[in-house]
């Protein structure tokens, strides 16, 4: 069975759009492409390297594989020339060599090597993917695939890095429609630049409990009353197009349309 890791580079409130240059994506208006640049230092650079040493083939978005494929097969590989960088071009091999499956529209379009489409249903791909025997499934960057694979149980394991900055607006690691479960961590480091390097790996369900009272206060009950009854006129009021009321004040709420 292959596991499926997904690696992201996202801020403290969950964004994690453009991480390495404003021309990466700034769709949606967004201004703070290049956010991850002034936070790099050896520890995450020691990081992303443990975790591309082991074999992996990867998971991609589009968008994603627009970047990567208009980059990385064009970093020189050949020691004997002037521009070649050894740790790029470790990189830019380790890529061209795995196999990249990618969610696209457009699947005629794919053209870097070793490149193959997931098909129609991305789901049913990935679900198949995990049951054939290969190395690990990485995702890299690709909110929108990811808010798919999420949705259907199918990250085992988060590499997150996050980032001490906060950006407001931009695609998010977690939408709204991800399935709930709980999540243990496995490993964790704070690099010098405040960043966090933390990995996460599934653990079964939400578990719930409650730190109230055995025996509820009059006051609690009628709380918990006033909640059940202000909800439901509130529901009601955007229904109807009314103002609803504010049951602590009896002043009317701004309803949003």
């Amino acid at each position: 069975m292959r596991r499926v890791v997904a690696g992201a580079f996202v801020s403290l409130d969950g964004v994690m759009q453009a991480p390495g240059g404003p021309e990466e994506d700034p769709s949606g208006g967004f201004k703070f492409g290049g956010w991850t640049v002034p936070y790099w230092d050896d520890a995450i650079g020691a990081s992303l390297g443990e975790g591309f040493s082991q074999p992996f083939d990867l998971l991609l978005g589009r968008r994603t594989y627009d970047i990567f494929a208009a980059h990385w097969p064009h970093i020189e590989t050949d020691p004997t020339k002037s521009t070649f960088d050894a740790v790029n071009a470790q990189v830019a091999e380790t890529f061209n060599r795995a196999t990249k499956y990618v969610a696209t529209h457009a699947p005629e379009t794919l053209t870097w090597k070793n490149t193959q489409w997931l098909g129609k249903d991305v789901a049913d791909a990935v679900r198949a993917l995990k049951k054939q025997e290969g190395p690990v499934l990485l995702v890299q960057g690709s909110s929108e695939l990811l808010q798919t694979l999420l949705a259907h149980q199918l990250v085992d394991e988060l590499r997150l890095l996050i980032y001490p900055v906060l950006l407001g607006r931009g695609k998010r690691l977690f939408g709204t429609d991800i399935a709930p479960g709980a999540l243990k961590l496995t490993r964790s480091a704070a690099a010098p630049t405040g960043v966090v390097i933390a990995t996460y790996e599934r653990a079964g369900e939400v578990k719930s409990g409650s730190f109230a009272l055995e025996t509820p206060t009059e006051a609690e009950l009628a709380r918990r009353k006033t909640l059940t009854s202000g909800g439901e006129r509130a529901g009601s009021a955007r229904e109807n197009g009314s103002p609803a009321v504010d049951t602590a004040s009896g002043t009317p709420e701004k309803v949003t349309p």
